[in-house]
């Protein structure tokens, strides 16, 4: 009987979702807010992303043997609740919890599976409800899916999973062994998190807009480092400024913030806006730097030995997003080669808590070697949609579609791009993307003012083709899914300048053909039309809106956009009057 494994996570915070391992191969992943409409699903249980992975499997609730979530008790005799304890003192009532009622979380979270599982006609007589620890789930998901043979370093950066907040240890012949843990509040992504909150943007959301503003401040101009230090193999992260519960936080308009009014007296009024100004440029450019460094200082001090000897490293958790960080370790010389878990965020702990099982009971889980692993819809769903909407949109079924959309984006309009199963993780790869021609002058503009309304100063990515990525990024390190920046070939940055960032590197995809053929033949019919085998790879959504998920979806946004042209497999809608 085959192995069936249902990972599901974020049921008591954030970026619920679900995984299904069938006999080591991940056939399904889906955000439940993709299907919700509401970005990160906060407080929400992933109940439509687990019965989307049934259904797209095939499968009854009685198909599956095990639920794997990614939070686990941990026990009184070890150093994490103790520690807690101890930096929490200010805050007795929480240093108290964590002695005396230390996994209430786990067994809220527990139940609260239970009951989603229960809505979806599980009978819990008859699944096994694995708990597996919440670091373990994010190095699993990194190192069980790296498809590494050798021993591999494994690095884990988050904000917090039950105590612990960074991850250090190794896979050797599919086991982790754990070197060590540092726990709340000492987490370079907490502190990462709370300076994402201090320049006005929402943590767990607007960290990536900080790496974004920080090349065009200077790192030098602040001093950080009283933020956070690394001495003697320990992180402390300065409580005294951020990281910080109850009391100690700063508050305005009645919302507490993870940093303290001590902050706001060194480095003066929170940031607002839309504007990337002085002097928060450069508190961006600083805080980027600390990050970098910190981890870079953590990664030699505990996994130095296994990178010079075997040079793999595995690395997830939410800081495995920072590509700046990413880029800064794959130019390590005893690194040959680093895999992050393409959604290395809290949404990738459902794989990560899957394949730990699977691995665990003795089935291998599959090289990761793509994210198409959410719904797909027929040119019959897409028909039946346009037949749906208030917009009665004029649509045409269209021959060689690669081709004809090559056409519309040289001559320099921005397409809404929906084509095969959606893309797990926070990364657009070509299944829901809004697409541009690179080498049009000011096509990032026009998709920033008529479509995604976002702030400028962030990057625009690319994606490429196999065949160019070597020669405009100068390496062959595998990079698949976006989640390494890398420094951009000189002759290349004015042949694709609208996805060139302020420092001269760019995010990229490089895309194999057998991973999405039609994606690549696009990109192959551009590179005929203009010289460059490069498109200009945006995500499918709205400011503030999760990507798009079903042809309605995409149609409400289109209309709700300037876009004028929008394919959905081979139907092609164009606003009128195009």
């Amino acid at each position: 009987m085959a192995l069936t494994i249902l990972g599901l996570s974020g049921a008591l915070t954030h970026d619920p979702s679900a995984a299904l391992y069938v006999d080591g191969t991940l056939v399904a992943a889906a955000e439940e807010e993709r299907f919700v409409r509401d970005k990160h699903a906060k407080n929400r249980m992933p109940y439509e992303a687990a019965k989307f992975c049934l259904e797209f499997a095939g499968l009854k609730p009685s198909d599956v043997q095990v639920v794997a979530i990614p939070f686990a008790p941990i026990s009184l005799f070890e150093k994490a609740r103790w520690q807690y304890a101890k930096r929490y003192l200010y805050a007795p009532d929480r240093a108290l919890d964590a002695i005396l009622m230390g996994n209430r979380r786990y067994y809220r979270y527990k139940r609260r599976i239970e009951w989603c599982l229960e809505q979806l006609g599980f009978d819990l007589k008859k699944v096994e409800i694995v708990p597996v620890e919440h670091h373990l789930t994010h190095a699993s998901s990194a190192y069980h899916l790296s498809g590494f043979k050798e021993k591999t370093a494994i690095m884990g950066i988050d904000g917090k999973g039950e105590y612990a907040t960074t991850f250090f240890g190794y896979g050797e012949h599919g086991k982790i062994h754990k070197i060590k843990e540092f726990y709340d509040p000492d987490s370079l992504g907490g502190l990462y998190g709370a300076i994402t909150e201090y320049l006005g943007f929402e943590m767990l959301d607007g960290e990536y807009k900080v790496m974004g503003m920080a090349p065009y401040g200077d790192p030098d101009k602040y001093d950080f480092s009283r933020l956070a230090k690394f001495e003697n193999g320990e992180l402390v992260i300065n409580t005294e400024y951020a990281n910080v519960i109850g009391f100690r936080r700063y508050k305005d308009k009645g919302k507490g913030y993870y940093f303290t009014p001590k902050l706001i007296d060194w480095l003066g009024p929170m940031r607002h806006g839309d504007v990337a100004d002085e002097p928060y440029i450069h508190y961006a450019a600083s805080m980027q730097k600390l990050f970098e460094d910190l981890a870079l200082q953590m990664m030699d001090y505990y996994l130095g030995d296994i990178l010079r000897e075997t040079g793999r490293l595995a690395f997830a958790g939410g800081g495995a997003l920072n590509v700046k960080l990413n880029q800064k370790i794959i130019a390590r010389p005893e690194v040959k080669e680093l895999f992050v878990q393409p959604a290395s965020g809290d949404s990738g702990t459902a794989v990560g808590a899957a394949s730990y099982v699977s691995m665990q009971r003795g089935v291998q889980v599959d090289k990761m070697e793509h994210v198409y692993l959410g719904p797909c819809y027929s040119n019959e769903d897409v028909i039946a949609a346009c037949a749906r909407h208030p917009a009665k949109p004029a649509w045409q079924q269209i021959d060689d579609v690669p081709a004809r959309i090559a056409k519309i984006l040289a001559d320099g309009n921005p397409v809404a791009w929906f084509q095969g199963r959606m893309e797990f993780g926070p990364r657009a790869l070509g299944g829901r993307s809004i697409l541009g021609c690179p080498s049009a002058p000011g096509v990032a503009d026009r998709i920033n003012e008529q479509i995604k309304f976002r702030e400028r100063w962030r990057p625009f990515c690319p994606s490429m083709l196999d065949t160019v990525g070597p020669q405009m990024l100068q390496t062959d390190h595998p990079s698949p899914f976006m989640t390494f920046t890398f420094e951009v070939a000189e002759a290349w940055k004015t042949r694709v300048s609208e996805v060139v960032h302020e420092d001269g590197t760019a995010r990229a995809q490089v895309l194999r053909r057998e991973f999405n053929p039609r994606y690549y033949d696009l990109m192959l019919e551009l590179e005929k039309l203009t010289g460059n085998g490069v498109v200009l790879n945006t995500s499918l959504n709205r400011r503030g809106e999760p990507m798009i998920c079903s042809p309605t979806d995409a149609l409400n946004m289109f209309f709700g956009s300037d876009l004028q042209y929008l394919i959905m497999e081979d139907i092609l809608v164009v606003k009128p009057g195009i």
